[in-house]
């Protein structure tokens, strides 16, 4: 299902309110835009309700502006922040060196302020720069940092832990892909590198990551210079192990270039691409149960399966929506999209959608509501001497028991069919399984005679270049042959004048002799 569009007359003041859940819609937009754009930073301040958005990258030109979007006026504005320079006095659109056109970076809000880490710009630097801007007095600058910085970089990813910043990866001055850790305390402004234990993930870039538990960093997708990653690899921040576990859910397919956000334990991630084909689902990792869902999909040329997106998180008159910009598809792109998220928590599991079990639960619902509301409350009750009261109590007693009775028939013949429902549903799943299983053992035998076949190819190929050899080795053998047969008829032409030679001069000798 593609995008929806939002009425060009809806009030701006409530548009959220008409919004369907979990589909992605275009919101119009008041006025002039911003550049069209992709590989920018981007971040949302609630407290303002406004989206963040910073550099970027357009036809090979790196981008050096700061966009504000208002999610109360839909209207985009330029930042027009200050440097410090001169002794702390302000100067609008702060120096070149202070904030430079920059790509592939990340931005985080901390505070007050926005702080950007690293990316690709013409400003060189050996190690990873800080900058800053400040959402109050809209000054920007470079903070000074201490300890081991990382070496400087883009594509990587910054996630904020309590007052840690967490890098991992990326691509550094020298296309050289990177998979080491780093954490930037942001009390001290200190670096540090991590020492890691087990196997890390591959070096990549254009990856995504997010924490869960403010323990457990996770790592997803990104590509390297030639393979593109579709898998999820995770740092225990206590012990600092890499693990890769098993996931469930809806297969995942390799991407790069997307970008996520969590919201409670779920990670949603939207956008991303193999440099053919753009990513069209949205899809949500349940991070304690490591179980993939596609949310909503899209068309395969929608903005929303571009690579080098943003996708951020907003408030909206108490509700979590995520929000889209950017990204490229084969043309650069400048719109923003919302999607209304369901409460997860509201989602009821498979099994109470069948009617069976929807029966059930009516039943108990009825049966709640009627103990709840019919209550008997024995002091009310008008108890005479000649015991009227008392008999209107018990039949209503009596009544009570004989329709909890029926109630509870009904509740049992409703778990009878969830339980039957259910018998088949797990014999549906064995057959799953079984099936699964024999197409397994067929796709391994298939791939068993693939790797057979393509070792008596490359055989084959072996005595095809020495067959190759041996006809060029006979062919000069050819020529050498005619060759010796030409100097044999020649030498046979000499032999004979010779002997007819000798054979001329022995006669004169016997003539003279005679």
């Amino acid at each position: 299902m593609g995008t929806e569009e939002i009425k060009k007359e809806m009030n701006a003041a409530n548009w959220f309110s008409q919004l369907a859940y979990d589909r992605w819609v275009p919101i119009p937009v008041s006025g002039a835009r911003p550049s069209a754009r992709y590989k920018h930073a981007a971040a949302v301040a609630d407290d303002d309700g406004k989206l963040y958005i910073a550099g970027g990258s357009r036809t090979g030109r790196y981008l050096p502006d700061v966009q504000v979007f208002d999610f109360r006026g839909l209207v985009w504005s330029s930042l027009k922040f200050k440097s410090k320079v001169d002794g702390g006095k302000g100067e609008e659109n702060g120096a070149p060196e202070v904030f430079p056109a920059t790509s592939d970076h990340s931005m985080v809000k901390w505070g007050n302020k926005l702080l950007l880490l690293g990316g690709h710009s013409k400003a060189n630097s050996d190690s990873m720069i800080v900058r800053f801007i400040d959402l109050e007095t809209h000054a920007c600058g470079v903070i000074e940092t201490s300890g081991e910085a990382p070496v400087s970089r883009g594509g990587h990813s910054v996630t904020l832990v309590g007052s840690r910043l967490i890098i991992f990866g990326g691509e550094d001055r020298n296309r050289k892909l990177l998979n080491n850790v780093y954490a930037l305390d942001l009390e001290t402004m200190t670096w540090d590198v991590a020492v890691t234990k087990q196997t890390p993930p591959a070096p990549r870039f254009d990856h995504t990551a997010a924490i869960n538990g403010d323990r457990y960093l996770l790592i997803f997708g990104g590509c390297s210079h030639s393979i593109f990653f579709n898998d999820l690899h995770v740092l225990d921040l206590q012990t600092m192990e890499w693990s890769q576990p098993e996931v469930q859910g809806d297969l995942v397919t390799p991407r790069a270039g997307h970008s996520g956000v969590t919201i409670g334990e779920n990670w949603y991630i939207a956008g991303g691409g193999d440099n053919k084909n753009g990513c069209p689902e949205t899809l949500v990792l349940n991070m304690s149960k490591l179980a993939w869902s596609a949310l909503a999909s899209v068309k395969e040329r929608d903005p929303l399966a571009s690579e080098g997106l943003s996708v951020c998180s907003v408030l909206i008159n108490g509700e979590r929506h995520l929000v889209a910009f950017g990204g490229y598809n084969g043309k650069y792109n400048n719109e923003v999209f919302v999607m209304r998220l369901k409460p997860r928590d509201a989602l009821r599991p498979k099994i109470f959608q069948s009617p069976a079990a929807a029966a059930a639960a009516a039943s108990v619902s009825a049966a709640y509501a009627l103990a709840k509301s019919e209550k008997l409350d024995f002091s009310k009750l008008n108890l005479n001497s000649n015991g009227t009261g008392k008999n209107s109590t018990e039949q209503d007693l009596a009544f009570e028991i004989d329709a909890l009775k029926e109630e509870k028939k009904v509740l049992e013949l409703s778990l009878a069919e969830v339980r039957a429902e259910n018998y088949r549903v797990t014999e549906k799943i064995d057959e799953v399984n079984g099936t699964h299983a024999e197409l397994s053992k067929e796709l391994h035998s298939v791939q068993g005679q693939l790797v057979a076949e393509r070792s008596r190819c490359f055989k084959l190929e072996a005595q095809i270049a020495e067959l190759q050899k041996m006809m060029e080795s006979l062919q000069s053998i050819e020529n050498e042959v005619q060759l010796l047969r030409r100097q044999k008829s020649a030498l046979d032409q000499e032999i004979e004048r010779s002997a007819a030679q000798r054979q001329g001069s022995g006669g004169v000798w016997r003539w003279i002799a005679g």
